[in-house]
C-alpha cells in the first residue's frame, strides 16, 4: 500500500479504459442490487451514481452519472443518462443537491477519501440516501488490489469515523462482491490479470462476468454494522444528517 497518488490515477485509467472497452452496458435490473435501489430511485428524483462504468445500478434514464471513462460515459447518454466526466473528489453540483447517491466500489480507488466524503455529503440533501460499497479490513490486502487501482482497504472503525465525521449513520449493511475463497486459484487469476491483461480481460467480460451474474445471491441486509471479520466487501444504506439549524 505504498503507492502514489500519480500512478494509482494512472493505473485506474489504464485498468478501467481496457475493461470498458471490451464491456456492453449491462442493464440496471441485472444486478442483485435492484430490488431495493429500483423503490429508492423512484422516490428520489434528483439522484446519482458515481464510478459505475459500464455497470450503472441505478436506472439510466433520467439519473446523473459522474465517471473517468469517455466511454461509459458515452454509453450512459445514449442510453438516456446525463453522465459527464469527473471525479468523486471534485463534484460538480450544488450544495444539497441530491436524494440518493450511489458509490460502488470507488472510494478506496482515490488518494484523498477524506475529500471525497466531504464532496458526497456536500451534495446530499438531508435525510438522503448514500448507497456504498467498499472493501474491508487491511489484512485482505493481495496483488488484487494493487492490479485493480485500489489505494485503501477500509477498517470498520475507520470506515463508521469517516461517515461520522460527514454526517453520515449507518442503517443497514450487507455482504457484498464474490471474490473466490481459493487463494491459488485468485492469485492465478490475478497472475494473467496483470501479465496478460487483455486476453484475461476478455475471458472475464465473455466468460466469468456473465457467470457471476447467473449466481448473484439476494443481499441480506442486517440492521447497522454485520460481522464482518470474514467479509471482503460491504455495502452500506447511509443517511444524510439534517444540517444544523434546519
Amino acid at each position: 500500500m505504498t503507492q502514489t497518488t500519480e500512478s494509482i490515477t494512472k493505473t485506474n485509467k489504464s485498468y478501467y479504459n481496457d475493461l470498458w472497452g471490451g464491456q456492453s452496458l449491462r442493464a440496471p435490473t441485472r444486478f442483485n442490487t435492484w430490488p431495493i435501489l429500483s423503490p429508492l430511485a423512484k422516490a428520489s428524483p434528483r439522484r446519482l451514481e458515481i464510478g459505475p462504468g459500464m455497470w450503472p445500478r441505478l436506472p439510466i434514464k433520467g439519473t446523473k452519472f459522474i465517471d473517468l471513462s469517455q466511454v461509459a460515459v458515452e454509453k450512459l447518454n445514449g442510453q438516456g443518462g446525463k453522465a459527464t466526466l469527473g471525479t468523486i473528489n471534485a463534484l460538480p453540483f450544488p450544495d444539497a443537491y441530491f436524494e440518493l447517491l450511489c458509490v460502488l466500489d470507488v472510494v478506496e480507488h482515490v488518494a484523498d477519501d477524506q475529500q471525497a466524503f466531504r464532496e458526497l455529503s456536500r451534495v446530499m440533501k438531508d435525510n438522503g440516501i448514500l448507497f456504498l460499497s467498499v472493501p474491508l479490513h487491511e489484512k485482505n490486502w493481495t496483488e488484487f488490489d494493487v492490479v485493480v487501482g485500489h489505494f485503501r482497504r477500509f477498517n470498520p472503525e475507520k470506515l463508521l469515523k469517516r461517515l461520522a465525521d460527514n454526517s453520515f449513520t449507518l442503517e443497514k449493511s450487507a455482504k457484498h462482491g464474490s471474490k473466490p475463497r481459493n487463494k491459488r486459484l485468485v492469485n492465478f487469476g490475478f497472475w494473467f490479470l496483470k501479465h496478460l491483461r487483455r486476453p484475461s480481460l476478455f475471458i472475464h467480460n465473455r466468460l466469468v462476468f456473465p457467470l457471476s451474474l447467473y449466481f448473484q445471491r439476494k443481499l441480506d441486509f442486517k440492521d447497522g454494522l454485520l460481522e464482518n471479520e470474514d467479509i471482503e466487501e460491504i455495502l452500506l444504506i447511509c443517511r444524510r444528517v439534517p444540517r444544523k439549524g434546519d
